[in-house]
């Protein structure tokens, strides 16, 4: 697949694979370091909606800039 633009983490496995070792909470927090190509994001569990609530710039900083490098991704 090589007209990849986006890749997104989704997860721990997903990010430790790809990222090594680490803070989820961390590597989301600085998704800027890994645009424009890759995005790390937690895994959408009932697990992750309790994270969410605990990281309230999850919503209000990392959501925004997601649905922008979608759009992007997708131009």
């Amino acid at each position: 697949m090589p007209d990849l633009r986006l890749t997104l983490l989704v997860g721990t496995h997903a990010q430790v694979h790809a990222l090594g070792r680490g803070k989820m909470a961390e590597r989301v927090m600085a998704y800027r370091e890994h645009l424009p190509s890759v995005f790390p994001l937690p895994h959408p569990s009932w697990r992750s909606r309790h994270w969410a609530a605990k990281n309230l710039w999850f919503e209000s900083d990392v959501l925004p800039a997601l649905r922008i490098a979608v759009q992007r991704a997708l131009a």
